[in-house]
């Protein structure tokens, strides 16, 4: 009987021993923990959140824990695969005002936002459904970086896309990249496009900060600061205006020689009129450019000229 008391009371004690060990959690300095009750007797309801950098807390036998990134993150669009983010290989195409595919690359700079409440409600948002990964797997956005990333690129960035579709959209091609313009014109006007990508980029986090919010349905991200590093042309597009770059150079070689050789020929043609008017004068320009050590000198004469040999 005995025995038995025993072995009922070790099944029972040691479930107890691993929930309760198990109700203690810590988080690094780059996450926050959102608790979910677990308990066979729990329901499933957000019981906490821990802010980065705890010790050793107490959120119940069973809980499940959501880590979330609390510093600040990047997403990088970009077709250089040495900088892209986990998302792989990936640039945003979008057809200016005058129709031409434009690459834009940039960065997003965001933090998640740690308010308590806030993280509750993104956690019960988000924090409870998976989102397909790159390889058409599923992951919880707490689910390390490649959860997180698989969030983002199924929830935000759909956002940040339709956000710079609004603004190229709005504008020439020539007003983004000023080699552009020669395809329209062989001599075209100076573009100030530093000043065009600023006004795009105050434009895009104006778009995302209004925007965000309504779809997430919170204000679950905070800091948004979008940079627009570079603006591409397609490959066929850059083609052609490299081609017209080498011609508009060629065109100008050709031009600088014509106007030596017309200023050349203005000079000749005012050294003779010189020459006429003073026959004497051409006499001595020939003296001047005589050889040094010459020994004889005969106008009129093949020979006339006769340097001594070294």
């Amino acid at each position: 009987m005995r025995t038995a008391l025993a072995v009922i009371a070790a099944i029972v004690a040691i479930p107890l021993i691993i929930g309760a060990i198990g109700g203690l959690e810590s988080t690094g300095g780059g996450e926050v923990a959102v608790v979910r009750d677990g308990g066979p007797l729990d329901d499933n309801k957000v019981r906490q959140v821990i802010d980065p950098g705890s010790g050793l807390t107490w959120t119940g036998m069973w809980s499940s824990v959501h880590r979330y990134p609390a510093q600040q993150r990047f997403y990088t669009i970009t077709a250089d695969a040495k900088r892209a983010t986990t998302l792989g290989v990936d640039a945003v195409t979008v057809p200016s005002g005058d129709g031409v595919n434009l690459g834009i690359e940039g960065t997003l700079y965001f933090t998640l936002n740690l308010d308590h409440e806030t993280l509750k409600r993104f956690d019960d948002r988000y924090g409870t459904r998976t989102f397909r990964t790159q390889d058409n797997g599923s992951l919880y956005p707490w689910d390390g970086d490649d959860g997180w990333t698989a969030f983002f690129g199924q929830a935000v960035r759909p956002v940040i896309d339709n956000a710079l579709r609004g603004q190229i959209g709005s504008m020439r091609c020539a007003e983004l990249v000023p080699s552009c313009a020669l395809l329209q014109s062989s001599t075209p006007e100076p573009q100030d496009s530093n000043a065009t990508i600023t006004r795009v980029q105050d434009a895009v986090n104006a778009s995302l900060a209004r925007d965000l919010p309504v779809t997430l349905g919170g204000s679950f991200l905070t800091g948004l600061r979008f940079t627009l590093a570079k603006v591409t042309l397609p490959a066929d597009v850059q083609q052609a205006v490299d081609r017209s770059l080498a011609a508009s150079a060629a065109v100008s070689e050709a031009e600088a020689k014509v106007a030596q050789a017309k200023a050349e020929a203005a000079a000749n043609q005012a050294r003779q009129d010189g020459y006429d008017k003073c026959p004497a004068c051409a006499e001595i320009d020939k003296l001047r450019s005589l050889p040094q050590g010459i020994t004889v000198y005969a106008p009129g004469n093949p020979q006339s000229v006769v340097v001594p040999a070294r």
